[in-house]
């Protein structure tokens, strides 16, 4: 099994999407003056969601609504609110973190990134792997709940103030309505009304250009997670580094075991582990910034993006290919 991912890392790491991704880390690391504009940079992610949302929306309307989909949202949903309690344990055992710091960092580990997403999609593509396109649609779904479980594990060891309840209670409608959830549910429902129909409209659009943007966007989120490792050296103790390794891990084996008991697709499962195995640096850290403002945002963007999210680029996406064929034979 070992060749097996080794070799299929290889691979991912001589895509055009890993190597741009390097290239963003290493101008970051040798302080070119090399950058996206914030505008182009979140136009780029409008796009990418834009385009994933449409296109498993038309899947979606293609297969039909079937149990397996209504069961595989269900385990997303408690995948979501469950990881943060394993995350959150781990963390306790492994690091010297504060419990607020703890529960902001264990929060990002239910929640899901769309890039390693979109990355492991690409993978099953150049491997001609097809998956479930309804998938998006749970990737959707695992947004919000883990932000919940990290305000509940906070609130454990600690009474809020009035004015901290108040702020969290009306932190639900903010996360629902955040912009990259509104903009990937909206595009999966026009793309499941439209259809195959509608996409033949503009496929010229979302289809092949898709991959040229991504390098882009990653080229971008390297030189996001370069600058993060810079400013972050005393931060990262080796506890943190080698959580950020393992609990992508325990969370695809979850993802694998939720996979297995809903009947999902090899490619679906391996979507399914990594997004159980990924952390958000999107959704989850706006929303830390509203409601746990003490928490330290080096250590938990750090986390997510300088650790988990490069792991999962270059060895965690292998990994769990590998593995998902292996329990799949």
């Amino acid at each position: 099994m070992l060749d097996t991912v080794i070799g299929l890392a290889a691979d991912n790491l001589l895509s055009p999407i890993i190597l741009f991704f390097v290239l963003g880390l290493l101008a970051s690391f040798l302080r070119s003056d090399l950058s996206i504009p914030e505008a182009v940079a979140k136009g780029m992610s409008i796009y990418l969601l834009f385009a994933i949302g449409y296109k498993g929306g038309v899947s979606v309307s293609d297969h039909g609504i079937d149990q397996t989909l209504l069961s595989t949202l269900v385990m997303g949903i408690v995948l979501s609110f469950a990881l943060p309690l394993i995350a959150f344990g781990l963390l306790q055992v492994m690091t010297k973190l504060s419990r607020t710091d703890a529960a902001a960092v264990a929060g990002h580990y239910g929640s899901i990134s769309i890039v390693t997403f979109v990355a492991a999609t690409s993978v099953l593509q150049s491997q001609g792997i097809a998956s479930e396109g309804y998938m998006v649609a749970i990737a959707a779904a695992m947004e919000a709940p883990a932000i919940l479980s990290a305000l509940w594990l906070v609130s454990r060891g600690s009474k809020p103030s009035a004015e901290e309840t108040e702020e969290r209670e009306g932190l639900l409608r903010e996360i629902l309505l955040n912009g990259s959830i509104v903009m990937l549910v909206g595009s999966f429902l026009i793309g499941f009304i439209t259809g195959k129909d509608g996409l033949a409209e503009i496929e010229s659009f979302i289809v092949s250009p898709f991959k040229g943007v991504l390098c882009l966007f990653l080229l971008d989120m390297g030189l996001v997670a370069g600058r993060g490792l810079r400013s972050s050296r005393g931060v990262l103790t080796v506890g943190l580094i080698s959580f950020g390794v393992l609990m992508p891990v325990v969370g695809s084996l979850l993802g694998l075991l939720a996979s297995m008991l809903v009947g999902l697709s090899l490619g679906g499962t391996v979507l399914m582990m990594t997004l159980s195995a990924s952390a958000s640096y999107i959704a989850v850290p706006a929303a830390m910034r509203v409601a746990l403002p003490e928490a330290n945002p080096s250590v938990y963007l750090t986390m997510s993006l300088g650790v988990t999210f490069p792991f999962n680029l270059t060895l965690g996406i292998p990994l769990y290919l590998t593995l998902a064929t292996l329990i799949g034979n």
